[in-house]
């Protein structure tokens, strides 16, 4: 895609809008939740990421009525009964993509960042156990990918003291910002193989309005994240298995 570092600066600045005008509507109603949660509880910020993928996929051959998102997004689970992803690619019973597309924003980075930690790796340990029981069977082994949108603040970017009553924590960790973290933890979920294809992005609340973001990692950009999902789904269009 041409414009491509166009389409994610307009994703980056829908995302900023997005919050700013769910915050405000909130307010205004005078049901505002604490913090944050106000735009989190809204949804949707992520939607001009979504879209683009959807986009360029369908580019690449993919037919659209089998991307989903917002609707027949569930996948079935091993430890749980079945989990919404935020786009899924599937057509004729066979599971092609699953994705999932989450923020954080300041300025409570510490639970959160357990919490996203946690849900990523329960999210990819139980499709992979679904997976190998069978549960998509007959498809082949499906891409899934994990992308991430940081808030780039004081308090993402200032280092962070460990506890160490016991035993000491990994090098990498030894006063680590929670950016920092956050590149160990996404690259480590691609080099472990738990997602086939991970990116971390980091917009600052001013400049992310007008669509300004940094890719903090060479490995963990969005362009070579967009690329291995579109080669992946390009070669099942191939192969017949959407078609």
């Amino acid at each position: 895609m041409k414009d491509l570092e166009a389409r994610v600066s307009e994703a980056v600045r829908f995302f900023w809008s997005t919050r700013t005008s769910q915050n405000a509507k909130q307010s205004a109603s005078g049901r505002r939740d604490a913090g944050s949660r106000s735009a989190v509880t809204g949804g949707k910020q992520m939607d001009g990421f979504v879209l683009l993928l959807r986009d360029v996929l369908v580019q690449a051959g993919c037919p659209t009525d089998s991307i989903c998102f917002g609707t027949r997004v569930e996948l079935p689970g091993w430890f749980r009964a079945e989990k919404q992803w935020d786009l899924v690619v599937a057509f004729n019973k066979r599971l092609v993509a699953a994705v999932e597309f989450k923020s954080q924003i300041g300025p409570s980075f510490g639970n959160n960042f357990n919490n996203r930690t946690e849900e990523a790796l329960g999210s990819a340990t139980d499709i992979w156990a679904a997976y190998r029981e069978g549960a998509f069977s007959p498809s082949p082994r499906p891409w899934l990918g994990y992308f991430m949108l940081l808030e780039d603040c004081g308090a993402s970017r200032n280092g962070v003291k460990v506890s160490q009553p016991h035993f000491r924590v990994f090098p990498e960790f030894q006063g680590a910002s929670y950016m920092r973290r956050y590149e160990i933890l996404i690259r480590k979920l691609q080099r472990d193989r738990l997602y086939d294809g991970t990116c971390l992005l980091v917009s600052s609340a001013p400049k992310g309005s007008l669509g300004e973001f940094r890719e903090p990692d060479e490995e963990l950009r969005f362009e070579p994240f967009l690329r291995g999902i579109t080669a992946h789904v390009a070669a099942a269009c191939k192969t017949g298995l959407l078609r």
